[in-house]
């Protein structure tokens, strides 16, 4: 950090010290807890002396700046860090910024986790504090040190107002970010969360079942589970223009070349994902394939609907098998 050695300079210390002085704030962004402050055999007063003379800042109880002005992120983790002591890992929003499962919310507190018994109180807008019963298991090694990826998702999870929201949560941010669903199943099995436990574990089936976004976990829940649809298969492969794409829903296991598109995005982000889009169209009319496109508005807010239409080209290409109606269908429906 450009200020650690500038702000060094007003500690007295002998030449040895100055220089672990100096790579103790640059390893920790400029941050400094009382305690390590005391290890240098320094005055409790110290801290409350440098920010009088506007050369630092408190961030949280005893834990210091060694520099005026905004804190960077960097700095505020390891603040927040230095605040719940040496047992302390990221976790919750923060943990999945740090693994790059979600985008950093400026302004946001950093969330951490600590053991069950620990004392340490959240300290809001800057940090907020957790607590783990089963501390030891969570951890994974990482610098910073952070909750590992299974239990990061879980703990979000059970954050979750909803339980609905919570299986959606589940569902994207393994689906995006290749997450080992195995690992998330056996850290469900040995740590529970404490709340939306069914949602997880309804999340976890439908990754199981072959989705990986949310709405094809909608889909695969809302439409075909719930309305006795035969399963298709998830992710399947085909080539257009010598290029390998991938098809969301298609039911050829069942006998019928039916291909069902997903499409997440409210309308195409770039000419090229249009153009590619026709081309797969196209491929699909050459090899005689029936194929439908839906999106959020029609799976989440009108599934019964979509499990008509697919049901209506499943029994025109011959398909014969049973199907039911669910709770919500209209009654002409069943």
């Amino acid at each position: 950090m450009s200020n650690n050695l500038k702000c060094s300079r007003y500690v007295s210390l002998s030449a040895e010290d100055r220089e672990r002085w100096a790579k103790l704030v640059d390893s920790q962004h400029g941050v400094v807890s009382g305690a390590q402050i005391r290890e240098f055999g320094l005055p409790r007063e110290f801290p409350q002396a440098q920010i009088e003379a506007q050369r630092w800042q408190r961030v949280v109880p005893d834990v210091y700046a060694v520099f005026t002005g905004p804190l960077p992120r960097s700095s505020l983790i390891s603040a927040a860090l230095r605040y719940g002591g040496p047992w302390t890992v990221l976790s919750h929003r923060t943990a999945a910024e740090e693994w790059g499962m979600l985008p950093v919310a400026e302004d946001a507190p950093v969330h951490i986790t600590v053991p069950y018994k620990h004392s340490a109180v959240s300290q809001l807008p800057f940090v907020h504090v957790h607590r783990s019963r089963a501390f030891q298991h969570i951890i994974a090694p990482s610098d910073p040190p952070r909750t590992s990826r299974e239990d990061t998702v879980i703990d979000l999870a059970a954050a979750e107002p909803t339980a609905d929201q919570a299986r959606d949560l589940v569902v994207q941010l393994i689906g995006a970010n290749q997450i080992a669903l195995w690992r998330v199943h056996e850290q469900v099995e040995n740590r529970p969360p404490y709340r939306h436990r069914k949602a997880v574990k309804q999340a976890l089936e439908l990754l199981t079942g072959g989705a990986v976004s949310v709405l094809e976990a909608e889909y695969l829940r809302s439409v075909e589970q719930a309305h006795g649809l035969p399963t298709a298969r998830r992710q399947s492969p085909f080539v257009v223009d010598d290029i390998v794409l991938w098809e969301d829903v298609v039911y050829d296991a069942s006998g019928v070349p039916l291909t069902v598109r997903l499409d997440g995005r409210e309308f195409h982000a770039t000419k090229r994902i249009a153009f590619r889009d026709r081309r797969r169209d196209n491929a699909a009319e050459l090899a005689g394939r029936a194929r439908l496109v839906y999106g959020w508005q029609d799976v989440r807010k009108n599934p019964c609907a979509v499990a008509q239409e697919v049901l209506a080209v499943l029994r025109r290409e011959g398909w014969a098998g049973a199907h039911h109606a669910c709770p919500h269908c209209p009654a002409q429906s069943s």
